[in-house]
Order: structure tokens, then C-alpha cells, then sequence
């Protein structure tokens, strides 16, 4: 193994716990894959840190969109919506968001339909959360259902919690996106594909070799970065053909997802829209670590900080395969830009006369849009039936001037939309 990069000694004593476990693993297998680290350390069901912490908000270790301003979910409410109505108004509409953190963008998204309801008062509406942490679960039960929920009686129950909402939405609760029913259902992935395990690929004068974590010999209690030797699986499989990069992440489990939920889209018919930090094919090392909002070295006190990588989208889109329509990524400032953020704002500052709310609804605006914040930091990428952008077909017995065949209906957010 080559030493690439050694762990800084921590202020914070490491967590024994989840380093005793690693580094036993290490000494008894050898080198792991930064894949392998990141889900034991996020999500080992005794020590991963999603297990055992409340992450979000000013007193955990980051602070998401819909934790900053209502319009972002009620923005993306919009869009759903927009999105059902592009698809007919179908009967059944699920609701599924992937990784719901404290269930502040389902509430406002619910808050939408709410207020919508003379427009998708027809269709029966469901909400289903995928949520790996009990403790964001419970966060999350306290937000949309209150006191009405009630757990599985069992382990074999798919939906281990389930509860209604004040207006007696179904809510239900999954660890598992593959046991959410099938159905026409619109799936919402925000900050969500970043926290999922990714694989390091170095370029060498040999090919390809894959980063490894290993413990280091001079410091049994720090952790190190190494290359592999030799090719292993995922450095024979995972790297795209013409690769340019000379150092790449890929995330396979994060394109498994992705070919999950256009095989559903294709079968029961729906959308997906994604919102993450993540570029187009263009960087190279992402991975990073945060604690306390500050970034925290990866390989430094396992189990206490959170773990992420910029999503690669150009990987999601040629793992989605040609059955589905992908359209983005496109900036959350334009994103919302387009949704009318400006319009919503405007109409919140003026129903409002408290001038300290007045000023949050204003910094909340910049800090979403400002280019230097997350306004250009964040992007947007949707999944969409090929039908949905499929121009409608004339009525019979219509005859149409050439060249003016009905256009597709916009998909709301990737387009700039005119309002009348």
C-alpha cells in the first residue's frame, strides 16, 4: 500500500468506539474502501453518527435549505404539483422523500397542498419517508403527525412507523426505498445523494487503483488514506470509459438509486427532482467532513462529524438510462429564479409588518440565491416519464398550420416561466 495522507491529531478525543471497530476490522481484513468507511462511520446501526445523532439545524453540524426559508419547500410543492398536473392529475399521488431530515420540507410542501386543495382535491395523496436515523424519525413524526403515530409491531412490517397528519394525510415511514408501494409517485431527494458511500479512484502510471483507508502503522489510533496495490472490483467496473479526470468518486450506490427510481417512474409513472451540492462531471476530490459547521478532517474522530461528497450528476444521468428523461443539473439560484421565488418573497414582505421577521425573510432570500452562498453551490436534477416531454397529439379532426404542433407543457423550475 502507498501512503497518500495521514489524520491530524483531533482536539476531541476520537469516539473509542467506532475507531476500536474500524481499526479491529482493518487488522483483521486489511485496507478498506472509502465506501466501506463511510457507511460504517454514517450509519452502523450501534455507532454510525445518522444513528445516534440529531445532525441538523444551528445546533447540529449543518443546516439544509428547507431549514432556512419556507419558500424552498414551498417552491418545490409547486413543482410537484406542476408535475402531477403535466402527468394527467392522476388518482393516486405518493409523495416520497428520500432522507427527510427533520421533515421541514414535507411539512411545507404539505403546508402547499394545503392551501391547493381546491387544485388536487381529486387525487388521493400519501406521504412515504425514508429515513435510516430513529432519531430524525422521531423529529419527523413530531413535525407532520404529532401524538397519532404508532410503530410496527414487528421487524417484518416494511413501514415501521406510521401516523396522519391534522388533515388526515396517510404518513408512513421506511428504511428502505424498495419497500415504498408502487404507484404514480413524485420522489424527492434533497441533500440526500451526498451523504451515500463513495468509491476514490486514483490515476497511476499502472491504471487505476482504488484509495483505501488503512490504519497507520506509526500511529495505531489515526487513520490513513492508501492505494490499493492492485486493481480491485469497483476500479475495474466503475470508472466511465475516457475518463479524463485523474482523480475521480464515484458513487455507485447513489446510481443504483438513480436506475431504481427510473425503472419506478417508467413503470407507475411520476417524477424525481434532486437538490444537492455536486457538479457535472468536472471535480475531483469532494470528500469532506463537518462538525460543529466547520469542516472536520474524514479520517479525525470517526462517528462524531458528518461525511459528504459532491454529487457527481453526470454519473446519475448515464446511469439512469435512456428509459427516463433527465434534465439539469441546473443551479438552485436559477431553480428557484424560475419557480418565482422573487414574486413569493414580495408577497411575504408585504403581509408581514415585524421588521425582525421582515429581515429573516431577506437574509433567508440570500442566503438560498446569493451565487456566493448556496445560490450557484447548489444544483437541481429531475427524472421525468419520456412522455412528459413528448409532444401532445392534435385532437382528431384538427388541422394545425404547419410547423405548430402543440408543445410540450414547460417543466416548471428548468424553465424560465412567464406569468401572466
Amino acid at each position: 500500500m502507498r501512503r497518500l495522507h495521514s489524520s491530524s491529531p483531533d482536539e476531541q478525543k476520537p469516539r473509542p468506539s467506532m475507531l476500536r471497530h474500524l481499526t479491529s476490522k482493518i487488522k483483521a481484513t486489511g485496507p478498506i474502501t472509502v465506501a466501506e468507511y463511510m457507511r460504517e462511520v454514517l450509519t452502523n446501526p450501534v455507532t454510525g453518527y445518522y444513528v445516534k445523532n440529531s445532525m441538523l439545524g444551528a445546533d447540529g453540524d449543518f443546516i439544509t435549505s428547507p431549514e432556512i426559508s419556507q419558500m424552498f419547500g414551498e417552491l418545490v410543492g409547486i413543482w410537484i404539483i406542476s408535475e402531477w398536473m403535466g402527468a394527467g392529475r392522476p388518482k393516486q399521488l405518493q409523495l416520497v422523500e428520500l432522507g427527510p431530515g427533520k421533515g421541514s420540507l414535507a411539512a411545507d410542501v404539505l403546508r402547499v397542498f394545503r392551501q391547493l386543495s381546491s387544485v388536487v382535491g381529486g387525487a388521493s395523496v400519501s406521504l412515504h419517508l425514508v429515513e435510516v436515523s430513529p432519531v430524525l424519525a422521531r423529529l419527523q413524526a413530531d413535525a407532520l403527525t404529532g401524538s397519532s403515530g404508532e410503530e410496527a409491531d414487528g421487524d417484518e412490517d416494511p413501514v415501521y412507523h406510521r401516523g396522519r397528519t391534522r388533515d388526515g394525510l396517510p404518513v408512513s415511514w421506511y428504511r428502505r426505498l424498495d419497500d415504498v408501494p408502487a404507484g404514480f409517485s413524485v420522489f424527492v431527494a434533497q441533500e440526500f445523494f451526498d451523504a451515500l458511500p463513495i468509491h476514490k479512484f486514483q490515476r497511476t502510471d499502472r491504471g487505476w487503483r482504488e484509495v483505501m483507508v488503512d490504519v497507520d502503522p506509526e500511529k495505531e489510533e489515526q487513520l490513513r488514506f492508501v492505494l490499493a496495490p492492485s486493481p480491485t472490483l469497483a476500479s475495474s467496473t466503475l470508472i466511465q470509459a475516457g475518463e479524463r479526470r485523474n482523480h475521480v468518486e464515484v458513487c455507485a450506490e447513489g446510481g443504483a438509486i438513480i436506475q431504481q427510481l427510473a425503472r419506478r417512474i417508467t413503470d407507475g409513472g411520476g417524477a424525481a427532482l434532486i437538490a444537492d451540492y455536486g457538479h457535472d462531471g468536472t471535480k475531483t476530490d469532494t470528500f469532506r467532513g463537518f462538525k460543529g459547521h466547520q469542516l472536520h478532517d474524514v479520517l479525525s474522530s470517526p462517528g462524531s462529524a458528518d461525511l459528504t461528497a459532491d454529487v457527481d450528476f453526470s454519473y446519475l444521468r448515464k446511469t439512469a438510462g435512456g428509459g427516463v428523461a433527465c434534465l439539469g443539473p441546473v443551479s438552485q439560484r436559477n431553480f428557484l429564479k424560475n419557480m418565482g421565488i422573487d414574486a413569493r418573497l414580495q408577497v411575504l414582505l408585504r403581509s408581514c409588518a415585524d421588521p425582525s421577521v421582515r429581515q429573516q425573510l431577506i437574509s433567508s432570500y440570500d442566503m438560498l440565491m446569493n451565487p456566493k452562498k448556496m445560490g450557484e453551490r447548489f444544483h437541481f436534477f429531475s427524472l421525468l416519464q419520456l412522455s412528459r416531454l413528448a409532444r401532445p397529439t392534435a385532437p382528431n379532426g384538427l388541422k394545425l398550420e404547419k410547423n405548430k404542433n402543440p408543445a410540450p407543457l414547460p417543466v416548471a423550475g428548468f424553465t424560465e416561466l412567464q406569468y401572466s
